[in-house]
């Protein structure tokens, strides 16, 4: 009795030990189940980069977020980075202080940009340059690097050297994406010799206009530009007049000057010509039945003609088929994490027929599909 009381023990026991297996099993299998099934998060990241005062040697990110770790790049619109954190783990960061880089061509003052990088390399530090853009790429969000921008000033002399002082700005709350506005900034010369440099209008870091201005020692000049804000991206932008070590910011609302819209020009079985005006960065697709057969290069902010669309060679275009073109935001080379750019709530695109030769007219997306015929 003792023994079939034992073995039936034995039984239960073998029982709870595989029920505990399988209860493991597949909790394994459900955190495993977006990788097994091969569906994948898209990685996330923010950044808030605020402007403050600094001795040209770090900056300091308020916060960083990053799904799956990497590394905070400091720019100043150029292609060599200025300064490159740690590496950052998964999770959410304050107060993160970035070191320029020994080899930094300049000081960490001035308008900066810091963007959000992954770590996708086996080489330990950040590896983008070294790889060519291959690895280490920044994170995406609608299409665009996360990022964000901040002015870095410093109020010792020393740490700017002889650079001239921008002493304050005027600049237009609003303004239209091709008009010429003019910017007023106050410039010192902080030397006691008379000397010439280089200043600068930027819109969200990039250069839109330069003067080299000479200024006797001690002098301080009210000086004007006349900006062209064409190719400059609509919405709420930062404004700003640099000089080699310090600058001065405003904010700015620029609108773009026109309806966004595109129109087929030609129209082939291989090749699709367009006319765009676009408000933001991005590209124009040409599209069957939500198929994109090719798309555009890169297209800046602004209005665009002769926008020529190789089809892919496999996409079998006949004669009589209906073709879209749609406008994008984003970047070209990754279409699927490209956003479609609408107006008044619906998609920008046209539809043009395919002839044996060049169609007369296309017909402008205003928010609405329509078709060539």
């Amino acid at each position: 009795m003792s023994s079939r009381l034992t073995f039936g023990t034995l039984k239960r026991i073998a029982g709870i030990l595989i029920a505990i297996a399988i209860v493991l099993a597949a909790g394994i299998v459900v955190g495993q189940a977006p990788a097994i099934f091969g569906v994948e998060e898209d990685p996330e990241a923010s950044i808030t980069f605020e402007d403050q005062h600094g001795e040209g040697t770090n900056v300091t990110i308020r916060e960083v977020s990053l799904s799956d770790g990497g590394y905070v790049v400091v720019t100043d619109g150029g292609d060599e980075p200025l300064a490159v954190s740690d590496r950052l783990e998964a999770g959410s960061h304050e107060n993160v202080t970035v070191e320029r880089d020994d080899d930094a061509n300049r000081e960490l003052v001035g308008q900066l940009t810091a963007t959000v990088h992954r770590d996708t390399s086996d080489d330990e530090g950040y590896a983008y340059g070294a790889t060519d853009g291959e690895e280490d790429r920044p994170y995406l969000e609608d299409g665009f690097p996360v990022s964000d921008t901040a002015t870095v000033t410093t109020t010792e002399t020393d740490a700017i050297g002889d650079s001239f002082r921008v002493e304050s700005i005027d600049a237009p709350a609003t303004a239209t994406t091709n008009e010429t506005i003019a910017v007023n900034a106050t410039i010192r010369n902080p030397t006691e010799f008379q000397t010439q440099q280089s200043v600068t209008v930027r819109i969200d870091g990039a250069v839109f206009e330069r003067q080299v201005l000479e200024l006797e020692g001690g002098e301080s000049r009210t000086v004007s530009f006349e900006t062209d804000t064409s190719g400059a991206p609509p919405g709420n932008r930062t404004i700003g007049v640099y000089t080699d070590g310090d600058g001065a910011v405003a904010d700015i609302d620029l609108a773009f000057h026109t309806d966004p819209g595109v129109t087929i020009d030609d129209v082939s079985t291989d090749r699709v010509t367009v006319s765009a005006a676009i408000p933001e960065a991005g590209f124009v697709a040409v599209e069957r039945n939500d198929t994109v057969l090719g798309t555009s290069g890169g297209l800046e902010a602004g209005e665009h003609e002769n926008v020529t669309i190789d089809l892919s060679d496999d996409a079998a275009v006949d004669e009589g088929d209906e073709l879209t073109a749609a406008l994008y935001a984003g970047d070209p080379g990754d279409v699927d994490s490209a956003s479609p750019i609408e107006h008044q709530g619906e998609p920008v695109r046209t539809t043009g027929t395919v002839t044996d030769g060049d169609s007369d007219d296309g017909a402008t997306g205003g928010g609405n599909e329509s078709s060539d015929e």
